[in-house]
């Protein structure tokens, strides 16, 4: 059944596939391919791949190439591809063995995603204030950096530390990309999201008939892990029972699924965040002395923002960079008096908060080639100085974008969900944004 449907699943994929029999000839492009190179595949089926991408790795070391000999995967490896306009493209590739039914190797998937946004900002704000991923020059951040530098070849716990917003799991995932785990699984989980019901399948896996709706087996986060690193984020919100296994695993490596008696070995690295105050947490019986001081062993804090005020500009111009690219706006500066209001305002939602602010005024300008002071959010700018410059009804609908702006932030922008809470349709919704962006 799910063979009829596969071209399609490819199909909807945002990021670029393309596969490879043996001879390292394109038998499958799919849509996100052809539209990030501009290129057509009926132009290159048949062809070797290199017609395709024109890649700067086919001369050096070729993934797909990689795959087939060592049957090992390939996971974020940075490379250029040639698009049809005679651009290069900076790209992420990952790369995989294609098996037939009996296991054996028929080719190669590779999967591709746009990585020009990264690129250009690291030219814009420099290498010294950016390390994968994370942007920063506060004395502060430069000393994360170096933790994590320092940390690299080590297999033991890190548990990272700092306020919502700040930046915990792009730690997590420099920790991981600088490790010799770097080419195996990164696993993420939150803690606080799955109900406790299911987390203990979610993180261990269970049996068939473990439970009502354990219709088969399934495997946990920690088997999909294994041999790399699993993120656990707001760990404080694991439960005590929870918290036992998760112990067992850091000082056994064992574990069973849910509903199963068999011990199972695992090779895992724990990387685990909060943002609560553990010590906190253990007085008041709510997280496991012993366990603490298991995922303790390396500790990363991270500031919140307001103690970095070096990185609050060039954090903003990072977003002004990201976000012009994202919706193509000719935005590329930040007018003085944003400037001098961002430096000061207290960001008690850290970097999380700016990089929304930073959104939104690129949702509200049009015309601006610079992000302006009555563009960013209300409950940031100096309402008096805003109310001078603008017509009472401007003012009711700005009030009216910011609410439904928030609204969307918090329901992970589902405007159909955010449609039922307002009382009105999606297309509403979509209307209402549109007018948004217009303005």
């Amino acid at each position: 059944m799910i063979e009829r449907y596969s071209k399609y699943i490819l199909d909807s994929l945002a990021e670029g596939v393309f596969v490879v029999d043996k001879e390292f000839k394109l038998i499958f492009v799919n849509k996100a391919a052809e539209k990030l190179l501009g290129r057509k595949s009926d132009d290159f089926l048949g062809s070797v791949c290199k017609s395709f991408c024109d890649s700067d790795q086919c001369q050096i070391s070729c993934p797909i190439a990689e795959v087939l000999i060592t049957g090992k995967k390939v996971y974020d490896l940075e490379a250029n591809y040639q698009k049809s306009d005679g651009k290069s493209l900076p790209v992420k590739v990952n790369a995989s063995v294609l098996e037939d039914d009996e296991n054996n190797p028929i080719g190669g998937i590779v999967s591709f995603r746009d990585d020009s946004v990264n690129k250009s900002i690291e030219k814009l704000i420099g290498s010294d204030s950016h390390f994968n991923g994370i942007v920063g020059r506060s004395k502060q951040m430069i000393e994360v950096f170096s933790t994590i530098k320092e940390i690299a070849e080590s297999e033991a716990t890190v548990l990272i530390s700092g306020e919502t917003g700040t930046g915990k799991e792009l730690v997590a995932n420099a920790i991981h990309a600088t490790s010799n785990r770097s080419n195996k699984p990164f696993v993420k989980v939150n803690c606080a999201v799955l109900p406790e019901n299911l987390l203990a399948s979610e993180l261990f896996g269970h049996v068939k008939g473990a439970f009502t709706d354990a219709v088969k087996d399934r495997i946990g986060r920690f088997e999909l892990a294994d041999g790399g690193t699993i993120f656990l984020d707001e760990i404080a919100e694991m439960p005590l029972h929870l918290q036992t296994q998760l112990l067992r695993i850091l000082q056994e490596g064992t574990f069973e699924r849910v509903g199963e008696s068999m011990t199972r070995k695992i090779d895992v690295r724990v990387i685990a965040a909060t943002n609560k105050n553990l010590k906190s947490e253990i007085a008041n019986k709510k997280f496991r002395e012993d366990l603490f001081y298991r995922l303790n062993v390396l500790p990363i804090s991270i500031p919140p923002l307001r103690e970095r005020e070096d990185d609050i500009l060039i954090l903003a111009q990072f977003f002004v960079d990201k976000y012009a690219q994202k919706y193509n706006k000719n935005i590329k500066e930040i007018s003085p008096d944003t400037i001098d209001l961002i430096q000061s305002y207290n960001w008690p939602g850290n970097v999380r908060e700016l990089e929304n602010a930073i959104e939104y005024s690129f949702v509200r300008s049009k015309r601006a080639d610079s992000v302006c002071l009555c563009c960013l959010p209300p409950h940031i700018r100096p309402q008096q100085e805003c109310k001078k410059q603008l017509h009472p009804r401007i003012i009711e609908r700005d009030e009216k974008a910011e609410e439904l702006l928030s609204l969307l932030r918090k329901n992970h922008w589902n405007k159909t969900k955010v449609a039922k809470l307002l009382g009105v349709d999606r297309s509403t919704i979509h209307r209402r944004l549109n007018n948004i962006s217009n303005k």
